[in-house]
């Protein structure tokens, strides 16, 4: 996924440096070098959204929280999900196509499985922002409600 680099630029102390990461690069390495969201093309961002927008969808993130225990058949995913395996085998096709899951036939039956482990780590960088966004508001607004066992001030003639 597109990431900011952790490399730090003369005259901007705490700020990332974005572009092309620069780490070497061999023709073993397993990934190529990480390019920054505000450096790729028109074409490339059209294949990050649709990355997100197969990730906006309620039910393809149960059947990815379900896939995090392992390799499952279609109808096991929809057993667990609470879904028609139609429904499920049509969101797992949507998956795969933007490389989510891997699919592979064994007799009659299809399994999936987990294709980009990075899935994992943007789901928990959402999710804790989330989570943080969340309790902040709640902070917030609990310095408006009055604790349940606080008393008024006693005044004057009281």
């Amino acid at each position: 996924m597109c990431a900011m680099l952790e490399s730090v630029p003369q005259g901007r102390p705490g700020l990332p440096e974005r572009g092309i990461d620069s780490r070497p690069v061999s023709p073993f390495s397993p990934e190529p070098p990480v390019i920054a969201l505000d450096k790729l093309p028109p074409a490339a961002l059209e294949q990050v959204a649709a990355y997100f927008r197969t990730l906006s969808e309620p039910t393809r993130l149960r059947i990815l929280n379900v896939l995090g225990t392992g390799e499952m058949s279609v109808g096991e995913i929809a057993q667990h999900i609470g879904s028609s395996v139609a429904n499920t085998s049509r969101h797992l096709v949507q998956m795969a196509s933007t490389g989510l899951v891997a699919r592979e036939s064994r007799g009659n039956s299809v399994y999936y499985r987990i294709a980009d482990p990075s899935i994992n780590a943007l789901c928990d960088l959402v999710c804790g922002s989330i989570a943080r966004r969340y309790e902040q508001a709640m902070d917030e607004r609990a310095a408006f409600i009055k604790p349940p066992d606080a008393r008024p001030p006693a005044g004057p003639g009281r």
